[in-house]
């Protein structure tokens, strides 16, 4: 609607600074990510030169659903290998959970010990004692992910209501 697109339209110029395009530096700005462990990959994804698809078919929503995956992937997949490992896997929970003063960094570990052995349960089934499971495939994590809604929980919010009030 023409009231979406007048919104859509404060939002970019307050983003912006009232200026043509959004540049990297105009994230600083966002309080949701002033704080984030990972601000540096999501700002990166926003700049990603792939096009982006209008009046998408289902089977171009799910190629955009798994392209969403893949980036979440990459993200925990640091070394590239086509894996997460268990390694990786307790290095971004311990990123993701640095900023909390409450929580010391064996907890992060037993967090991504259980979070494996989660998935391994999720991917593999029931492992026998002397099984090893290597890591989580990009596979095996559309399984982990198949049914949650991404939509609704990969976001950031970039402004809150009450600014955008005053934009005009």
């Amino acid at each position: 609607t023409s009231e979406q697109i007048e919104h859509l339209h404060r939002r970019f110029k307050q983003l912006s600074r009232d200026q043509l395009t959004i540049r990297k530096e105009n994230f600083d700005s966002i309080p949701d990510l002033e704080f984030n462990p990972i601000r540096g990959k999501i700002v990166h994804a926003f700049f990603d030169k792939r096009p982006i698809e209008m009046n998408m078919d289902e089977e171009q929503l799910d190629r955009f659903r798994k392209e969403k995956l893949k980036f979440l992937f990459h993200m925990y997949d640091s070394d590239c290998d086509g894996k997460i490992t268990l390694q990786e896997y307790r290095n971004v929970v311990e990123e993701l959970l640095s900023g909390n003063p409450h929580l010391e960094k064996d907890s992060a570990r037993s967090i991504a010990d259980g979070a494996m052995m989660e998935a391994a349960n999720i991917c593999v089934g029931h492992m026998g004692p002397d099984q090893v499971y290597e890591g989580i495939t990009f596979e095996d994590f559309l399984k982990m992910w198949q049914g949650i809604d991404i939509e609704t929980k990969m976001h950031v919010r970039f402004l809150n209501m009450e600014t955008i009030a005053h934009c005009y």
